[in-house]
C-alpha cells in the first residue's frame, strides 16, 4: 500500500468511526417524539443490519463534498448517517430468498439468518423510512429549503427510477440479458443513483449554485460506474473470504455483467478510463478536492 492509499484509508476508517458513533445514538431504544415505541427486535435487528461492518464509502463522500465547499459538518454527518441508513436498508432487501439469496455480509450472517425473513423486512422498512426522518428532524442543521432538495433527490436516487427500479431490471437480468447499454443503464440505478447521491449531498448541504451540483453529480456518477465495475471484476478475481460474502454468483445465475461482456483486461482499462474523467471534473477545486479524488482511485482499484 503507497504512503497515499495508506492516508486515506485512514481518513476512511476516521470517518467510518464518527458515522458508527452517531449511528449507534439514531438507532437505540429511545423513542423519539411522536413515537410510540421501538420494538426490542425490531431495533436490534436494525441496528445489526446497520453496524454489522463496512465502510462507510457512501457517507464519506457526503462529508467530504460538503467540506470541499465548507458547508456544515454536522449536518454532512446526519445526512451521511441516513444515507447509510438507507443503503443498508437496501443490503437488508438484496440478501432476502426472494431477491439475492445471501447467508453472509461483511462476513456475517444476513438479516434475515441472524433473526428471520420477517424482521428482516421489517428492519428494511424501518432503515428506509428513517432516513427521511434523520434528514428532516430539527437535529439535522440545515434550512428546510436544503432538507426538502435532499429528501427529493434521495428519494429519486432510491426510488423506482433509481436503486429500486435498478434492482428490478437486475433480477429481469437473469432471464432477459441486457445488452451494454441495458447493462450500464442498470447499473447506474442500481448502484450509482446513491453514490450520484452521496457526492451531489454535499454541494446542496453547503447551499451551492447549479452549477457546483451539477459537477458534483457528474463526479458521483462516474465513480458509481467505476464502483460497480470493480465489484464485477471482484466478483470473478476474488474469493468469499476476501469479500466477505459469495463470489461467481452473476456468473452463477447467467447475469450479464460488463466485465463477463468486454473481459478483464478492457474492465482495468476502463477503470482507468473512469478515474481520469472523474479526476477532471474536480480540477477547478484544487487542492481541496484531493480526498474526492483519492475517494475515485480506492473505489476503482480496492482489493475488497
Amino acid at each position: 500500500m503507497t504512503k497515499s492509499a495508506d492516508a486515506f484509508e485512514k481518513s476512511l476508517n476516521t470517518h467510518a468511526t464518527l458515522v458508527e458513533a452517531r449511528l449507534d445514538i439514531l438507532l437505540d431504544a429511545t423513542p423519539r417524539p411522536a413515537e410510540v415505541v421501538r420494538p426490542r427486535r425490531l431495533i436490534e435487528a436494525m441496528h445489526y443490519g446497520a453496524l454489522n461492518g463496512g465502510k462507510r464509502l457512501r457517507p464519506y463522500l457526503v462529508m467530504q463534498s460538503a467540506r470541499l465547499f465548507g458547508g456544515s459538518e454536522e449536518a454532512a454527518l446526519q445526512v451521511g448517517c441516513a444515507l447509510e441508513c438507507l443503503h443498508s436498508y437496501s443490503l437488508v432487501h438484496d440478501d432476502l430468498p426472494a431477491m439475492d439469496d445471501d447467508d453472509l455480509r461483511r462476513g456475517k450472517p444476513t438479516v434475515h439468518k441472524q433473526y428471520d425473513e420477517a424482521t428482516a423486512i421489517l428492519a428494511g422498512d424501518g432503515l428506509l423510512t428513517y432516513a427521511f426522518d434523520i434528514i428532516a428532524s430539527p437535529e439535522t442543521p440545515l434550512p428546510d429549503a436544503a432538507k426538502v432538495a435532499l429528501v427529493l433527490e434521495l428519494s429519486r436516487a432510491a426510488g423506482v427510477g433509481g436503486m429500486a427500479g435498478g434492482q428490478m431490471l437486475d433480477l429481469a437480468a437473469e432471464t432477459d440479458q441486457p445488452d451494454e447499454a441495458g447493462i450500464v443503464m442498470l447499473q447506474a440505478m442500481k448502484t450509482g443513483a446513491l453514490l450520484r447521491f452521496a457526492c451531489e449531498a454535499g454541494a446542496i448541504i453547503a447551499g451551492r449554485a447549479a452549477e457546483d451540483r451539477d459537477r458534483l453529480r457528474r463526479f458521483g456518477e462516474i465513480i458509481g460506474r467505476a464502483f460497480q465495475l470493480a465489484d464485477d471484476l471482484l466478483d470473478i478475481t476474488s474469493d468469499a473470504a476476501t469479500l466477505g460474502k459469495a463470489t461467481g454468483k452473476d456468473a452463477a445465475k447467467g447475469k450479464a455483467t460488463l466485465v463477463g461482456l468486454k473481459g478483464t483486461d478492457w474492465a482495468r482499462a476502463e477503470l482507468d478510463r473512469l478515474v481520469t474523467e472523474a479526476n477532471a471534473l474536480l480540477e477547478p477545486y484544487g487542492e481541496q478536492a484531493e480526498p474526492l479524488k483519492e475517494a475515485a482511485h480506492f473505489i476503482a482499484y480496492r482489493k475488497k
